[in-house]
């Protein structure tokens, strides 16, 4: 077990009008042209109301951290030259995605001209997390056998509980809005690498997809690395929130590795029941209770954690994560982006703000946490 499990964090952000909360009206070209010039490790996105960060590949989560943070003291300081706020959540608060503006580049031109409306509905934010395979040819195997862990993983994560300026009643609405596009969700049960390697073939041959990178599920083999990326998590307020959770992935990875005799064969029904865990993490978030398809029963996402800590225990020692793991614990107890949005939304309405005023809020709040590296 001296493979090292390298990883890299990907964190999509948003931006905001600094006067009027919303999402900018105007051209931020020079807000773009600013970040790709001072920052290392900055990307556009789909949309021009977003940027992306990410961190080398690299065993530590100290260097993680640090080049993260770094990243988004940066980001936030060229916004506040641009008069812009930036902040990370699954979606944008005030955004109405009939206004947004798509990146000017050719892959985006493209997606949208395919994807059309639902791919300009798509003002959403993610987290993902590569992390590397000893034997790549497995990860197909790995896949499979992390499946019922995603909803757990995504519960942690939610901070997307506004959609369009509403309110959608849900702690991770994000999902919601990205199951529009072709090719999300969970991945097919595919029996082996040389089952997946055919059906990319034939998606491919056929034009329905250009390449790999096109297949957008909560789980893929990466077609640049040798790695499985995480796809599932909303993007992450806190920046600890998204260590915990990349910790978390990156044990669990360790831990079907090591440990075969976990392995239970994936069937239709499972598959099934880990679809229906990822609606009750998209609905309530830390405060769901998922399936237990071993038991047969409904457990709390905390006592799920509980249990996976304990599980990976082993690897997160090996791999220099506990303290990171255990975050997902206090995440689960004191709550996700979420409940600080739906907190900070709830202070302002009682307050005797307007719905709108009371967004306003939210996204300083985010903006603030956004900024808060150390929180």
């Amino acid at each position: 077990m001296a493979h090292a499990y390298r990883f890299g964090i990907e964190e999509e952000l948003f931006l905001a009008d600094e006067r009027t909360r919303a999402a900018p009206q105007s051209s931020v070209a020079a807000f773009h042209k600013a970040a790709g010039h001072r920052l290392e490790g900055v990307e556009r996105e789909l949309l021009e109301n977003q940027a992306e960060i990410s961190s080398k590949p690299t065993a530590s989560f100290a260097e993680a951290e640090d080049a993260l943070a770094s990243l988004r003291t940066g980001l936030c300081r060229i916004g506040r030259e641009h008069g812009l706020k930036v902040f990370a959540a699954g979606t944008h608060p005030t955004a109405i995605w009939a206004q947004q503006r798509e990146t000017s580049k050719l892959r985006y031109r493209k997606m949208i001209d395919n994807l059309q409306m639902v791919g300009r509905r798509s003002v959403v934010c993610g987290l993902h997390v590569h992390v590397e395979v000893p034997d790549p040819d497995a990860r197909i195997a790995l896949i499979n056998r992390l499946m019922p862990h995603l909803p757990v993983l995504l519960a942690l994560s939610t901070s997307s509980p506004f959609y369009d300026r509403h309110r959608t009643g849900l702690a991770g609405y994000r999902l919601r809005a990205y199951a529009e596009l072709p090719r999300t969700g969970l991945p097919e049960l595919f029996a082996d690498a040389a089952d997946f390697d055919r059906y990319v073939r034939v998606m491919t041959r056929a034009g329905a997809v250009e390449d790999a990178t096109h297949l957008w599920w909560h789980i893929r083999p990466s077609v640049r690395y040798p790695t499985l990326e995480l796809r599932v998590a909303d993007s992450c307020t806190r920046l600890k929130d998204s260590l915990a959770i990349a910790a978390l992935y990156r044990c669990l990875v360790r831990l079907h590795v090591r440990r075969p005799d976990l392995a239970v064969p994936l069937t239709g029904a499972s598959r099934g029941i880990a679809q229906e865990n990822l609606w009750r993490a998209e609905r309530d978030g830390v405060n769901a209770s998922l399936i237990d398809e071993a038991a047969e029963e409904i457990v709390p996402v905390r006592r799920l954690v509980e249990r996976l800590l304990d599980l990976t225990a082993e690897d997160a020692a090996a791999l220099g994560c506990a303290s990171q793991v255990a975050h997902a614990l206090t995440i689960a107890t004191c709550g996700s982006s979420a409940d600080g949005q739906i907190a900070a939304y709830e202070t302002a309405l009682d307050a005797g703000a307007s719905k709108r005023k009371a967004l306003s809020r939210v996204i300083d709040w985010l903006a603030r946490e956004t900024a808060d590296c150390g929180g």
